[in-house]
């Protein structure tokens, strides 16, 4: 090859629009060495260094590794095979961003958070779907197992009580997750849920064959609706105008478990809605919704709350 054909490492960096600092280093790692050196150990490019040292700037700029970019170049590896695996590699890299990004949309949006709740959110929005679900399962675990709740319990609240967050979840189900998550850790919170499916598995021999969930869906609705009833009337739980609408709702429950509607079964009424109500259930299913982009429940506690401070004021 004639030396005028050749260029000089700075005539090389300028066509290729790099730093001469640049060739100097890919040249030494043998990506693009030279094609001769002068007398005086300078060292010279041929065209074909104009086109290799293009492809090393392009792979480097995608983030592909000098190891990778050297099976390449000796045609270990294709560019096509490359360019696979690399784009699988960024996708992940890319959802990784994406949850940094709803975390940090979280913390702005709760206006103030400490280093530690910021810390927290990030460990547990970084958890893995098989993670997200291993916590989950070992909550229902400690919390349900050795109930007499039948041997279709487990499974059904297992798929009922399993957040889905998604791969880009929003600021909301960013919240959500991380206030679920502190609650089924929450020892006192699994241990409330545990007393109140207890005190469930003790009267599920009572409850009449055939009840189904249209049943318990429709016992929540009334005693909603005649809460509500009773709170837009400005009617209070203690007062005496409560005690009418304590009685209904005492004679429905009644009737739903095929009870006879008795002071007995009034005070046992009472002990029930005692051990079952917290609202922390019932913001368990609230989170779960945000989290699985479900419907929101329905708000029963406040209903039994108003119906225990009713029966309570006896």
């Amino acid at each position: 090859m004639a030396d005028d054909t050749l260029m000089s490492i700075g005539e090389l960096a300028r066509l290729a629009g790099v730093t001469v600092k640049t060739v100097r280093f890919w040249s030494d790692q043998g990506l693009v060495p030279p094609a001769d050196r002068t007398p005086a150990g300078y060292r010279r490019y041929g065209p074909e260094a104009l086109m290799r040292l293009g492809l090393v700037s392009t792979l480097r700029d995608l983030g592909v590794g000098l190891a990778t970019i050297r099976k390449i170049l000796g045609h270990q590896a294709t560019i096509s095979e490359v360019a696979g695996a690399h784009a699988a590699a960024l996708e992940v890299h890319i959802r990784a961003l994406r949850l940094h990004q709803a975390v940090l949309n979280a913390v702005a949006s709760r206006g103030t958070a400490t280093s530690e709740e910021i810390q927290l959110m990030h460990k547990l929005a970084q958890l893995s779907a098989a993670e997200r679900r291993q916590l989950i399962n070992q909550f229902i675990d400690d919390t349900f197992t050795g109930l007499d709740l039948g041997p279709d319990f487990l499974p059904v609240i297992r798929g009922a009580m399993m957040p889905d967050l998604p791969d880009q979840p929003t600021p909301a189900q960013i919240n959500a997750w991380v206030e679920l998550a502190g609650l089924v850790q929450d020892p006192d919170f699994r241990a409330s849920l545990r007393r109140a499916w207890a005190a469930h598995a003790r009267v599920r021999a009572e409850i009449p064959a055939g009840l189904g969930q249209e049943d318990y869906q429709a016992m929540a609705t009334l005693l909603g609706d005649r809460v509500a009833a009773a709170t837009a009337a400005g009617i209070t739980p203690g007062s005496l105008q409560a005690q009418p609408v304590a009685d209904d709702l005492v004679a429905a429950y009644a009737r739903f478990l095929g009870r006879a509607s008795t002071p007995e079964f009034r005070a046992w009424l009472l002990d029930l809605l005692r051990s079952t109500t917290d609202r922390r259930h019932e913001r368990y299913w609230q989170l779960l919704a945000i989290i699985n982009g479900s419907p929101p429940p329905p708000n029963v506690i406040a209903a039994e709350e108003w119906l225990i401070t009713a029966l309570g004021s006896d």
